[in-house]
């Protein structure tokens, strides 16, 4: 059963910082095409704040449907639309995506790959990821270095594979968290703004990889 018109859509976006990824959001489906669910802007309900939602951002989502039984299914932004009020739209799954099982779309694995970061022309540094996803990604670097919240930056990450290839991966992301380590060094959580499908494939097949090995131990 595919959702329908003026059903509350409820969800969470799947980010690299945990504290943001448990949150909840819910909003009104305000239209569905063949291809499309768009939705009024999410409403956070415990601060009663709207969330704004960028192009790409991977959403884990859950919709009530007879007898009050969840219907899981995994999505992502795909645009915008200027109706009466703003909607964002969202691509459509199709019906055998959707579950009563909750999943998360994006697995996350530890990691450390070398990470060229770009903060600005006059800073750029080498980090090491602590782990990455399809998502977004952790990395650790100096803490001098000044790293701010909701900083753009422009990286590429050094993933290697199984069978011997290595990937330099491009991305531009958006510092979501920073913590300050004991060791003096700091974390930037960072989350996907622009990567390309191919490239995020890219790490996805990283991440599978790497959870196999993991399973194998």
């Amino acid at each position: 059963m595919l959702p329908k018109v003026n059903q509350i859509l409820h969800m969470q976006v799947n980010s690299i910082d945990d504290e943001e990824s448990k949150i909840e959001y819910k909003s009104r489906i305000a239209d569905v095409t063949d291809s499309v669910i768009a939705i009024e802007i999410p409403l956070n309900e415990k601060t009663g704040r709207l969330k704004k939602l960028y192009q790409g951002d991977e959403l884990s989502t859950f919709y009530l449907g007879q007898g009050g039984v969840k219907h899981y299914f995994t999505t992502s932004v795909t645009g915008f639309r200027d109706d009466v009020i703003r909607l964002v739209e969202l691509r459509k799954p199709e019906p055998e995506a959707i579950t009563q099982v909750q999943r998360r779309s994006f697995l996350r694995v530890l990691a450390e790959l070398e990470i060229a970061v770009k903060l600005s022309d006059q800073i750029q540094f080498i980090g090491v990821t602590e782990d990455v996803g399809g998502g977004g990604i952790s990395f650790i670097c100096e803490g001098h270095i000044p790293i701010g919240m909701n900083a753009s930056i422009s990286c590429w990450v050094l993933v290697p594979y199984k069978n011997g290839n290595i990937e330099h991966i491009p991305f531009t992301g958006e510092v979501v968290r920073v913590k300050q380590l004991e060791t003096g060094k700091q974390l930037a959580m960072i989350r996907f703004i622009d990567i390309a499908d191919r490239e995020r494939q890219k790490l996805i097949r990283f991440c599978f990889e790497r959870q196999m090995d993991f399973r194998k131990r």
